[in-house]
């Protein structure tokens, strides 16, 4: 009788070992070692990245870690704290207790997670490309059949990861990231130090880059690879690592950030009855960020009449809401160029 109680105990433990070896409620969140000083004296990761997708894979069930190659204590760009998505994460005791003291990137963790997600700001430039065991962490959840997911400049790591025979991981896979206009028009500080530019090395390397107009969500699902454009996109990333993992995201309100842009990107599209809807009647529109999108893509746009028409459309919408001299003479600049453009 007693060998037989040991053989069932054994056989019941091997059960709950091989169960406890399927991660599939496990996502691993990444984020840069490299910060110091609040972003200003080196570059760390964006909180407001970190925080979004935290919030969204709790709400789905998953229990989520947060890694650094360094481990410890780590440090993100100056960020506002009055953000929706921030101040939940703040109130939230189990995610300030594991960012206040990150988990050590370790092969130990092969076969732990569901998912890896790679979380972005620019400090995700200087030193996860060249973390070997990241990168070997990515490759062996990806090759067990689990997620791998990045944001922004998250996907910098898979510039230099490389398959057994020696050829680009990340040639012909479908993938979004930080494009290079954006960096030209929001990086000029960091960029002369990057090792390379995020959108041009990965083209370089054979893969298919896609992106949208500055700062408009874009995500890009290629099998078990999802990647997000720009912080604006994390959100939905998230929802693309869910469903990913072959759950059906749960519902949620968008963040009003989250929501203007996705607005401004119809609107770009075509259709900015949508867009104007939410500004007269909805108070979840970021009033200021519509505008200071039109401002800047006016500015980027440098007289093209493809660019420079949606820019003034979106700053003609925001107007009536946000009364600023300075929008004021972007909308007549923009105005008299494209009539300018119109004249034989």
């Amino acid at each position: 009788m007693v060998r037989w109680i040991t053989l069932f105990c054994a056989l019941l433990l091997g059960a709950f070992q091989a169960h406890a070896a399927t991660p599939t409620d496990r996502v691993l969140l990444v984020v840069s070692s490299h910060g110091r000083d609040d972003g200003k004296t080196q570059p760390g990761f964006e909180m407001d990245e970190l925080s979004q997708a935290w919030l969204v894979l709790r709400a789905n069930g998953f229990r989520v870690d947060i890694a650094s190659p360094a481990g410890g204590a780590v440090v993100a760009d100056e960020h506002d704290p009055a953000k929706p998505y921030n101040a939940a994460f703040a109130a939230d005791a189990e995610a300030l207790r594991k960012l206040a003291q990150t988990l050590p990137l370790s092969a130990d963790m092969n076969g732990q997670y569901a998912a890896i997600m790679v979380i972005g700001g620019k400090g995700a430039m200087f030193d996860l490309p060249f973390s070997q065991l990241l990168q070997s962490l990515l490759v062996e959840t990806e090759a067990r059949g689990g997620v791998v997911a990045a944001v922004c400049h998250g996907p910098a790591v898979f510039a230099r990861i490389r398959n057994a025979d020696g050829t680009h991981w990340i040639s012909g896979r479908r993938v979004t990231g930080f494009a290079d206009e954006e960096e030209q028009m929001f990086g000029k500080q960091w960029v002369p130090h990057f090792p390379f530019l995020l959108e041009s090395e990965l083209r370089r390397l054979g893969a298919d880059v896609s992106d949208a107009p500055i700062m408009l969500p874009h995500v890009v699902t290629d099998g078990r690879l999802v990647t997000g454009q720009n912080p604006f996109s994390v959100a939905a990333a998230a929802d693309a690592v869910v469903a990913a993992r072959g759950k059906t995201p749960a519902p949620r309100e968008l963040w009003p950030d989250e929501r203007s842009l996705a607005l401004v990107a119809q609107a770009v599209a075509g259709d900015a009855a949508p867009l104007a809807a939410g500004l007269q009647q909805d108070g979840r529109i970021d009033v200021p960020l519509v505008a200071i999108w039109g401002y800047y893509r006016a500015l980027q746009a440098k007289g093209d009449p493809a660019m420079l028409a949606p820019a003034l459309k979106v700053m003609e919408l925001a107007r009536p809401h946000f009364p600023e001299p300075q929008l004021d003479a972007a909308i007549a600049e923009a105005r008299a160029a494209l009539a300018n453009q119109q004249q034989p």
